[in-house]
């Protein structure tokens, strides 16, 4: 595995970390991930701080980013992140922002017409917002020459035609018509069922839990294993205690199960496990710790302040 501060190579696939923000969720812990163990957060402290945990105003630390990866001779995004300009009253911390998402893009050699596919793990707000563009008065796909992979299962759970109720309560408004009807419109957006072959390399996989369409990317290339997880672990306290779901899980149990199974299959695999969210080095290694697990490697990203 070739490596340098800004990308790392996994068999024949380059995968960079491209950053839209990172800072405060302004959730505590208790707040963010409610049913973490108590004393937790304390017990971890020499190493969630001050990457995952601000201990001083007891505030979750977070990355929002897109991995870009290069396969096959396609440049694929991972994830979208918040996105600018979208109204979110009540989600406020990531309503109207402005963001440098397409400037740092384009410092990794990538334009929104470069891009062949864009993965999204699931449809939550800040994983699809920049799907599109504000064009005037209209949002427009970013990526114009782009597939954007979703699942069929949370395409139809977070359309509002649909009436489904979530544990987001409103938390989720406007993201679907600003975000996703958009690029289903202009015939950008395939619906996936099942598992989805993108090459070689690259497979994606059911990984309910989070949100009934949650998905995972699956890496094999040469000897080099990788899975891109999304938000089943959303921070890395919960590589060290699995049964600890966020509060934006729909399914608790289903989210539990699935961060077992694939969390054991990365130990096993010794597969980085790529979450959405993860700040520090944005990536790990894990190994079994009896029936939890343990970290066994950060992944050679510098570190993101």
């Amino acid at each position: 595995m070739d490596q340098d501060p800004e990308q790392i190579t996994l068999g024949g696939v380059g995968v960079t970390r491209v950053k839209e923000f990172y800072g405060s969720v302004e959730m505590t812990p208790g707040q963010f991930f409610p049913g973490s163990p108590g004393g937790s957060w304390e017990e971890h402290r020499g190493w969630l701080a001050p990457d995952f945990w601000n201990p001083e105003t007891d505030e979750c630390r977070s990355a929002i980013q897109t991995w870009l990866l290069r396969s096959e001779g396609r440049t694929i995004l991972v994830d979208t992140g918040v996105g600018n300009h979208k109204d979110r009253p009540y989600a406020p911390v990531w309503s109207r922002r402005d963001t440098a998402y397409l400037d740092n893009l384009a410092a990794a050699g990538v334009r929104p017409e470069d891009v062949d596919i864009v993965v999204n793990t699931h449809l939550h707000i800040d994983h699809v917002g920049w799907n599109t563009r504000l064009d005037g008065r209209d949002w427009v796909p970013t990526f114009p020459n782009a597939t954007y992979l979703m699942t069929r299962r949370d395409f139809e759970f977070w359309d509002p035609a649909n009436g489904n109720g979530s544990v987001l309560g409103r938390g989720n408004q406007n993201v679907f018509e600003d975000s996703v009807a958009p690029v289903h419109r202009a015939g950008l957006a395939h619906l996936w069922e099942g598992s989805y072959r993108i090459d070689a390399n690259l497979r994606l996989e059911p990984a309910p839990g989070h949100t009934p369409g949650s998905s995972v990317l699956a890496l094999e290339s040469g000897g080099d294993r990788a899975l891109f997880v999304g938000d089943l672990v959303h921070t890395a306290l919960q590589i060290v205690e699995p049964e600890t779901n966020s509060c934006f899980c729909e399914d608790p149990a289903e989210s539990r199960s699935t961060r077992h199974r694939l969390l054991g299959r990365a130990a096993e695999d010794n597969a980085l496990v790529f979450p959405a969210h993860l700040a520090g080095r944005g990536a790990v290694e894990v190994e079994r710790d009896g029936s939890k697990f343990a970290i066994k490697q950060w992944a050679a990203f510098s570190r993101m302040s």
